[in-house]
């Protein structure tokens, strides 16, 4: 982290002490099993928070710690690649940094279905050959939430190394709240079967635009939000667009939102009643 933030309190941790999670060969072999078991929907997309939290069903849940076992030390969950002080920045490539372009995009959220602002993301990943910069910060750089709970990293996909599928970490803190270090998965990667490590919970969605790729993931950190006597509820935000409404005509790449989530249009039509969004995803792409 630069020197002009405010870091939030290193010292915190997710986990008490003798609390750790402790990863069995039954949880290893387990994790590699259920490679298929997260919430999709109809359009092939992993669920989001933001989706959970639109429906109003209650508490949401923390999202998952991940131990990166390349680290031989076990207090040292971030893995043997981690290095503090990154500087503070959104893009971590230029525009001759060589690999496919990839942004990632989402939201931090609470316990109770709202956003965090000012939350710390610090990132790190590999290069498109697969290796960490030790000597300096390439590939490596921490960011605060906007006021909405939003964040957007514009990297590139991370290169394969011996023993993992593709991953990115990251740290996530709430101002004043524990740290939670975890890993970003790719769908559809044939090491994800047989990476001990992978958790299906930690996939991120991610689509092909352009010549690179675009993904999506909403943290949930487990902070108790209790909303004040006179606070209305808080709508889970969407990324930009008009509401989807029947008898408009729609081009490609047009942006709506319907039931607080945002779609993006695949084909050019004007909209009728029973093709929701939702209903038609050869029309509408999520996210």
């Amino acid at each position: 982290m630069d020197n002009n933030s405010t870091p939030h309190d290193p010292a915190a941790s997710d986990e008490a002490p003798g609390e750790r999670r402790q990863i069995s060969r039954k949880g290893l072999l387990k994790a590699a099993l259920v490679a298929s078991a997260a919430p999709l929907l109809a359009g092939g997309g992993v669920a989001l928070a933001r989706d959970a939290a639109s429906t109003g069903n209650g508490p949401l849940a923390p999202t998952p710690e991940c131990d990166d076992g390349d680290d031989p030390t076990p207090p040292q969950m971030e893995g043997p690649y981690f290095k503090p002080n990154s500087p503070r920045r959104t893009s971590l490539v230029t525009p001759s940094t060589p690999g496919v372009p990839l942004t990632v995009s989402g939201y931090v959220f609470g316990r109770s279905c709202r956003p965090i602002s000012g939350a710390l993301l610090d990132f790190w990943q590999a290069d498109t050959n697969g290796s960490y910069d030790m000597a300096q910060f390439n590939f490596r750089g921490h960011q605060y939430t906007a006021a909405d709970g939003s964040f957007s990293l514009t990297t590139i996909v991370p290169g394969l190394y011996p023993g993992r599928t593709r991953h990115i970490h990251v740290k996530a803190q709430a101002p004043g709240g524990r740290i939670l270090t975890t890993q970003l998965y790719f769908p559809n990667e044939p090491r994800n079967n047989t990476d001990a490590l992978f958790d299906p919970e930690l996939l991120m969605n991610v689509r092909n635009v352009g010549n690179g790729r675009q993904g999506s993931f909403d943290f949930v950190l487990d902070v108790a939000q209790t909303p004040g006597p006179s606070e209305p509820p808080t709508k889970p935000p969407t990324e930009p667009g008009t509401s989807w409404a029947s008898g408009t005509s729609y081009r490609a790449g047009d942006r709506v939102t319907y039931g607080g989530v945002a779609y993006r249009c695949l084909q050019a039509h004007q909209a009728i009643s029973g093709w929701e969004p939702p209903n038609v995803p050869a029309l509408w792409e999520r996210g």
